[in-house]
């Protein structure tokens, strides 16, 4: 690739990642419906900014909605919440969102270092769904180094970015581990067939969000024990949120806009194996 084109792969990059940042700085603004699938059911819940942080509400199983008994018992879960968080000191509030962001900004880490951990080619352009794209290859770039152990990973992986060419926006990402790589000294190494594809959607005149996460785990624990996970999660339905500030009188700590959140903390919690947990 001459120098030239090269040069306009680095703007795209740029002007994508400012982009993504904008983005997800304005996520909390949002309220949507999210489907988790995992091996043996399938869950929908509204993801509701109650106060600061997310309050997750099962609406359906199975792609079945509740009956009336068990939308009673939700309603009751969720009153029970609003009136806790009404009744914060300041203390436990910002304690409170101080957690929520902090699982945010570990769950966006990964996709955030993207573009300093490769190098990015010019594979083409394409259209995917209604977007004209280009179409970026991206490989471990040399001297790289990780900013944790989850960032580790990113070493052993190369990827592909669909970006709009018109808004300059992630339509999807896609990385795939192709050589294993340590990512907590002696105790776990991410192995190949893990992999990772976010896709966004236009949410709002000039803000995306994600709109479908997969992603497909494989590691291996003192070198010996395989661990093997899958998930699929489908947002849809995003809205204005309408109770995202904390009550009146009462000031929110937030994230700067440079350290946004992501939606789904399914990465954050890959990470330090645990389940993804539903924010209360």
């Amino acid at each position: 690739m001459n120098a030239h084109a090269q040069d306009d792969v680095s703007k795209i990059i740029e002007r994508s990642v400012d982009n993504f940042k904008k983005d997800w700085a304005a996520e909390s603004r949002f309220d949507c419906s999210e489907s988790d699938k995992g091996k043996n059911s399938t869950k929908t819940y509204q993801d509701i900014m109650l106060y600061g942080s997310q309050y997750q509400r099962l609406i359906a199983v199975n792609d079945k909605p509740l009956d009336a008994h068990q939308q009673a018992e939700e309603e009751q879960k969720f009153q029970a919440t609003v009136s806790r968080r009404q009744a914060e000191k300041d203390s436990e509030r910002h304690e409170r969102i101080a957690k929520y962001e902090a699982q945010r900004k570990h769950a966006t880490e990964l996709i955030l270092e993207l573009s300093k951990a490769f190098s990015f080619t010019m594979a083409g352009t394409d259209k995917l769904g209604d977007h004209e794209v280009y179409v970026l290859n991206a490989e471990p770039r040399d001297g790289y180094e990780p900013l944790s152990m989850g960032t580790r990973a990113l070493t052993g992986m190369r990827g592909k970015l669909w970006i709009d060419r018109s808004s300059f926006q992630w339509v999807k990402v896609a990385v795939e581990v192709f050589r294993p790589v340590s990512i907590g000294g002696f105790i776990a190494r991410v192995e190949p067939g893990t992999r990772m594809e976010l896709e966004q959607q236009q949410v709002s005149s000039d803000i995306w969000l994600p709109s479908h996460l997969t992603v497909r785990s494989r590691s291996k624990l003192i070198f010996v024990f395989s661990r093997q996970t899958d998930e699929e999660q489908i947002f849809f339905d995003y809205h204005p949120a309408k109770n995202a500030e904390p009550p009146a009188g009462r000031s929110q700590s937030r994230a700067p806009a440079s350290e946004p959140r992501l939606r789904s903390a399914s990465i954050a919690a890959r990470e330090s194996g645990k389940p993804v947990g539903k924010f209360e």
